[in-house]
């Protein structure tokens, strides 16, 4: 432990597995009290016991973060828990695959959207007034690589990425013109290893099941690094974001793609 975030408060949603997870465990292990939040009420206490088994703090609060009352009880918990908060890391989201547009239903069109970009707008509603009273803080808004390009098949989900990428500029800028300390940034993801693409429901896989996408399959065709990445190397991102390191980045956005936005390769036999 080097202690990156030592002293800190730290908020994750969707923080029971795959980047959420690897995020938690992180900044606890750098020093920060987590609260991790989460509807999966079996993997997100066994994400808390690794991290107190390891040393650090944490809790874990049941939480769907499209409930505005539901956001309303976790702040005041954490704030009444551990007395601040610090860093927010807005980062639950699902992915729904269609062949086409128009086969996507409106009510998936809208969970999505509820989910990926009414949860990140309800985290910051909620918790920039408890950061405002520390004196500052860090807003981290999971966005992906498909905030930055288009995905056929993942129209809405881009849509979404997208919005939360501007929304995390928009609000860089007000906090700013507030002189509140806080900075807010977005994570772009390429493709990484983690449980999410077993639970990208698509058109083709029908109703209930899971889409056989396999990411490092993937990976050694569309990226230049050849190879998927893995869920610490997002939470590395997450980590300077939080910590004082990152105290002159705001409005900005912290691709870790592989160097898929970069370009394309032809690669040598």
């Amino acid at each position: 432990m080097t202690g990156q975030v030592r002293g800190k408060v730290a908020l994750v949603t969707g923080g029971a597995s795959g980047i959420g997870a690897a995020v938690s465990e992180l900044l606890a292990r750098e020093g920060a009290s987590v609260a991790v939040t989460d509807v999966d009420d079996l993997n997100g206490p066994e994400v808390v016991a690794r991290i107190r088994k390891a040393g650090g703090e944490a809790s874990f609060l049941h939480q769907d973060v499209t409930s505005e009352a539901q956001w309303i009880d976790v702040v005041a918990e954490v704030v009444k828990r551990y007395g601040r908060l610090d860093v927010l890391v807005s980062n639950a989201g699902i992915g729904i695959s269609v062949p086409s547009i128009t086969l996507m239903s409106l009510e998936d069109w809208r969970r999505q959207t509820a989910i990926n970009l009414d949860g990140v707008f309800l985290s910051v509603k909620h918790c920039l007034p408890a950061m405002r009273k520390t004196g500052g803080g860090s807003v981290i808004m999971m966005s992906s690589l498909a905030g930055l390009r288009g995905a056929a098949g993942l129209s809405g989900y881009c849509a979404t990425k997208g919005g939360v990428r501007l929304f995390a500029k928009a609000i860089a800028m007000e906090c700013a013109m507030f002189g509140d300390g806080i900075r807010v940034n977005s994570v772009h993801p390429g493709i990484i290893d983690t449980p999410i693409w077993g639970k990208i429901p698509t058109e083709a896989s029908g109703a209930g099941q899971n889409a056989p996408i396999d990411p490092e399959e993937r990976a050694r065709m569309a990226t230049p690094l050849g190879r998927a990445g893995e869920a610490i190397e997002i939470a590395q991102g997450v980590l300077y974001l939080a910590s004082d390191a990152s105290r002159y980045v705001t409005g900005t956005e912290l691709v870790i793609d592989g160097g898929m936005n970069a370009g394309g390769i032809a690669r040598r036999a």
